[in-house]
Order: structure tokens, then sequence, then C-alpha cells
């Protein structure tokens, strides 16, 4: 399993996502893995429905898919479970890439907020405004 902050922030980009791979009355079978694996392989970072007809439970179903090569499980929500899988070459959610989207730059109103704050000149600049 995943890092806590990295779960977290696969959570909540997993939360808008929709369902990949259903799994039907069929259950879990080698097709389904297959399909998991590359839809993995395709994204990082996907949802897996599990349909109330299906003959496996749901927490089975996690366990399996969870015990494949590299796949981690995320979250699992009623039938729907959150997976991941490391991309080797370039990771989203991991790494550089994903430290490049994490560090959003300040709004210009917290900056005015903490210059009139300290009362210095930005803080007289901005009263005349």
């Amino acid at each position: 399993m995943p890092a806590g902050e990295l779960r977290r922030a696969l959570r909540g980009h997993g939360h808008p996502l929709s369902p990949l791979v259903q799994i039907g009355k069929l259950g879990l079978t080698d097709a389904v893995i297959k399909q998991v694996n590359q839809a993995l392989d395709d994204h990082e970072l996907i949802k897996v429905k599990v349909g109330g007809e299906c003959p496996v439970d749901r927490h089975e179903v996690a366990d399996r898919l969870d015990r494949e090569a590299g796949v981690d499980l995320v979250q699992m929500v009623g039938r729907v479970i959150l997976l991941y899988k490391r991309h080797p070459r370039t990771p989203r959610y991991e790494g550089k890439r994903a430290q490049a989207v994490k560090t959003p730059e300040k709004p210009a109103a917290t900056k005015k907020i903490k210059a009139r704050r300290a009362g210095g000149a930005a803080a007289k600049r901005s009263r005349r405004r």
C-alpha cells in the first residue's frame, strides 16, 4: 500500500474517475485481470466496479487484484475499488512531475494581507490604492 501522503493524493485524483473495468457474473477471470493490468499500464490510476451479480466477494476481488505485480489498492468504497500502478518511465502521480503540480503560487490577495500585517512600505502603498 502506498504511503499516507501519496494515498491521500491518489484518492483525490481518483474521485472524479469513472470505472474502467467492471466485474460481472463470471467473476474475476484471467481475461478481467489482463484487462485491469492493461488499463493500469495506460492510466496508472483506475476504478474497478464489482457488480452485484459477481459470485466472488468484493474483498476477495480487491485482495486478488492487490496481489498482482506492482498493483496497489488505494481505496475501496462500496463496490468500487481504486487501484494504482506506478508507470515505469513517466509516473504521473509520483516524482518530479507530481511535485511540479503540487506547488501552486500564492494568490496576490494573500501577499497584500501579509504586507498589511507587517506594517511596512508595501502596506502604505496598498492603502493608497
